[in-house]
């Protein structure tokens, strides 16, 4: 197979202005998923069944791309780890240990379609289109972006893992998380996603990876910010100190409550 071209540059092009576009649409609202979901919506689908239809085709499609590769050049398979090491944790591990709300299956189709796009998007520029030097891995550029992907990886594991063991099976509402970056930021986990993706552009550095890990910041980062400030009216009767920053580094506050979805 070769490099389709004209294809990468639309889906790169196309990735770039829905994320804008979705930066609007957040202004105005937040995403109808998660805490925010329509409890009257009768086309609903468990949260462990949503997360893994939804995120499957990110891992599915370089896999099955993967059988008609060429020979690979070690930067493309550290840097096609890096997205499949991500959507395996998603798709495997995070979705069948979610305890959440009930998804729409609108939302489903719109994200499993998006992850299948993008699935292709990744891998495919990877796999036929960009050909990187043996020595990339040793570059500023890939060795600065693996570390943030590492550590961002890290970080969103870690939060989650926070997030979802502070109430038991049963319990419902919310609760104060307490340690790892929630001691700093109210979107921890946003923030750990944010920053594993921008570094895993930083070690591409192409196209296909820039308009990703764009989309991601225009996609997550709002929502973090509903969450804020959705959090500030919710705990408006409750005698705390707030988290004064979302994404950006604030100093340790007294407790930072955060929804759990």
């Amino acid at each position: 197979m070769e490099c389709n071209e004209p294809c990468i540059f639309t889906f790169s092009t196309l990735l770039t202005v829905g994320a804008v576009l979705l930066l609007w649409q957040q202004q105005r609202r937040a995403s109808t998923y998660g805490r925010y979901n329509p409890t009257d919506s009768v086309l609903l689908l468990p949260a462990r069944l949503t997360w893994l239809l939804q995120e499957l085709p990110s891992f599915l499609v370089p896999t099955l791309l993967l059988t008609t590769s060429r020979e690979l050049a070690l930067p493309n398979i550290m840097l096609l780890l890096m997205f499949c090491g991500h959507y395996f944790q998603r798709t495997f591990i995070y979705a069948l240990r979610l305890r959440g709300r009930p998804c729409q299956i609108s939302i489903m189709l719109a994200a499993a379609t998006f992850c299948t796009i993008n699935g292709y998007l990744q891998s495919h520029s990877l796999l036929y289109c960009l050909h990187y030097p043996p020595d990339w891995i040793f570059g500023p550029r890939f060795m600065a972006g693996a570390v943030l992907f590492l550590a961002g990886m890290f970080i969103n594991i870690h939060s989650d893992n926070i997030l979802r063991n502070l109430r038991k099976p049963g319990e419902s509402g919310y609760k104060i998380p307490k340690g790892g970056m929630f001691e700093f930021i109210s979107g921890a986990n946003f923030f750990g996603e944010i920053i594993e993706w921008l570094g895993y552009s930083l070690a591409a550095w192409s196209a296909p990876q820039a308009a990703f890990g764009f989309f991601t910041i225009c996609s997550i980062g709002p929502r973090a910010y509903h969450h804020h400030r959705s959090l500030k009216q919710l705990f408006t009767t409750i005698s705390y100190l707030p988290p004064s920053k979302i994404l950006i580094f604030s100093t340790p506050a007294n407790f930072t409550p955060i929804p759990l979805f």
